[in-house]
């Protein structure tokens, strides 16, 4: 039979076939050629001995959150305790846009902005929106219900940023254990213990650990520069160019004249020297 697994729990994989869920171990072949499972793989298993067999070819991959087949992730990013991080957020865009997986960007504890900073982070989320991203706030339940539709989505963001409540509002059945945020740290606290795929509105979702840094040690650097789409509307005279030490760049012309979100060029130069 064939199916896909939706929760891992140490060596045990539920696999979803037909409208039932079978428990399942994988073949001890797997370990012996390094081959790990993930949630969202689709996979071929033996449902009477209730063995995976097979782990059929994956659209991507990520490895944090240890996940599969993807179509989009719906970065959960908190305006405020803990504050915007345009950095940590650049840095998700990254990996997921590496992983050609769709970026959908959700801003959370809007109403705890005064005035001025709400008509900054409003600025801010213009520009996202303008180089092609869709950008909502947690409140715009209805929208998010609509973009779930047909899609494998996966939730992600900082510790503390609310996804697991924000599915919770989405669905209350679910029951997602959530976190206070730690005032010594200014961070919240990691409440989700696995990753479990669920249906949802049409579609499938995951929430996943919160997490506070990435590694970008198997993303090259040119990868990282492609992952900045809106560096394609200024093509450079050099084919190859980094923007970053040459001479007639566009790109650094369209960061100085403000076409470029400075804030958006400072982190991808940070991407591309980590240790500076």
């Amino acid at each position: 039979m064939e199916g896909q697994i939706i929760k891992i729990v140490s060596n045990l994989y539920t696999v979803s076939s037909g409208g039932n869920r079978y428990s399942c171990y994988s073949r001890g072949k797997f370990r012996k050629d390094k081959i790990i499972p993930q949630v969202g793989d689709y996979v071929k298993f033996d449902e009477k001995e209730c063995y995976i067999l097979e782990i059929l070819p994956r659209k991507n991959s990520l490895i944090r959150p240890f996940v599969s087949n993807i179509d989009q992730g719906l970065i959960v990013t908190s305006v405020k305790h803990p504050d915007f991080s345009s950095n940590l957020l650049d840095k998700l865009i990254v990996v997921l846009e590496q992983h050609q997986i769709e970026p959908i960007l959700c801003f959370s504890k809007w109403d705890l902005l005064s005035d001025l900073e709400s008509f900054e982070m409003e600025k801010i989320c213009v520009y996202y929106e303008e180089i092609g991203y869709v950008v909502l706030k947690n409140t715009e339940l209805d929208r998010i219900k609509e973009l779930l539709k047909g899609k494998t989505t996966v939730f992600t963001g900082q510790t503390g940023a609310g996804k697991s409540s924000l599915m919770n509002r989405l669905d209350s059945s679910l029951q997602l254990e959530t976190g206070e945020i730690s005032k010594a740290l200014g961070r919240g606290k990691h409440t989700t213990r696995h990753v479990e795929l669920m249906e949802l509105y049409g579609g499938k979702v995951l929430d996943t650990p919160g997490f506070s840094s990435i590694d970008f040690s198997e993303i090259s650097k040119e990868e990282i520069r492609d992952a900045f789409v809106e560096f394609r509307n200024y093509p450079c005279p050099f084919r190859d160019c980094m923007h970053q030490f040459e001479k007639e760049c566009e790109v650094k012309k369209n960061v100085e004249n403000g076409n470029i979100l400075s804030s958006r060029y400072q982190n991808y130069i940070k991407f591309l020297n980590p240790k500076r």
